[in-house]
């Protein structure tokens, strides 16, 4: 039996399906397994900011529809990439234990972390969350917009004269480059993307064998929080236009879910957290849209 599994081209997208691919085997090793490169429309246009181009899918169209025309089986995504709806015949099976969430700040040398950056620093980043839960702690950085794979973000300290880059740890963490990072941002300071660090595993909704093949490898926790997350993401009917974030714990048989919101031009930050069952995830993922996107039109 051969499984081919969709992937794009970057190295660290490639790097996160073999790691799939490895865990997957691990548990059958009687299966072979094919990746099979495909180029989005993300990939394609490099040179324009995500919000101006198009919404969240950019960078999975055409996977999903070579997963959707039998070119491949399965396809493996960032799950913070994915919109908060599937095409119809398309599913997420369960997902694989998760990378550390946050994000990270690389800076140039002889600065150690966000308090040692001198007044009017510039710090790239392509993402409106990023920049105005930034402006919110230091309102003098300049923030200035970059695009990329992790490498060539990272090149741009130099080649654009950056102070400092943000980025998410799990890709650093993925991509062995660790000792680049010179902070990790807490929660309080940037609050993650929701389901940052987590990967998507996308099937078509009648493939029992490949979804059970998946259980295997699946962790319970990173199910629990990533259902809770989306569910936020999905009640606020989010994209790249707009700053949110959105990060779960579980304690026990509880989950506290963090959330922010805000508007386009980050003149309006809502940050609200609630806590429920762990069985309640999904609820309390939207109960807390709700709340916040009523906070958002009163204020």
């Amino acid at each position: 039996m051969k499984i081919k599994v969709g992937s794009r081209g970057s190295k660290l997208a490639l790097t996160q399906t073999r790691w799939v691919v490895d865990k997957l085997k691990e548990k059958n090793p009687n299966i072979d397994f094919e990746i099979k490169v495909i180029r989005t429309k993300g990939d394609k246009i490099k040179d324009i900011p995500l919000d101006k181009i198009g919404d969240k899918g950019l960078f999975v169209k055409e996977i999903e529809n070579a997963l959707l025309n039998g070119e491949i089986d399965i396809a493996i995504h960032s799950m913070k990439d994915m919109p908060s709806s599937l095409p119809t015949g398309l599913k997420f099976a369960s997902i694989p234990e998760r990378e550390d969430a946050r994000d990270v700040l690389i800076l140039k040398a002889g600065y150690s972390d966000l308090d040692s950056l001198p007044r009017g620093s510039k710090i790239g980043t392509g993402s409106k969350r990023r920049k105005y839960q930034l402006l919110n702690y230091r309102d003098d950085l300049e923030i200035v917009p970059i695009r990329g794979n992790i490498e060539t973000r990272i090149e741009k300290i130099k080649t654009e004269n950056l102070d400092g880059v943000v980025l998410a740890a799990a890709g650093i963490k993925r991509l062995g480059l660790e000792e680049k990072i010179s902070m990790y941002l807490p929660n309080e300071i940037i609050l993650p993307s929701p389901s940052q660090g987590a990967l998507a595993l996308e099937i078509r909704e009648d493939d029992k064998q490949l979804e059970d093949m998946i259980d295997s490898i699946s962790s319970k926790q990173a199910c629990i929080q990533v259902k809770a997350e989306r569910a936020f993401l999905k009640g606020v009917n989010g994209g790249c236009h707009i700053p949110i974030g959105a990060y779960a714990t579980i304690n026990g048989d509880e989950i506290i879910l963090d959330t922010l919101f805000g508007d386009e031009d980050g003149k309006k930050l809502v940050r609200k957290t609630k806590s429920s069952k762990i069985s309640e995830a999904e609820e309390l993922g939207l109960e807390l849209a709700k709340t916040v996107l009523e906070e958002f039109g009163d204020e």
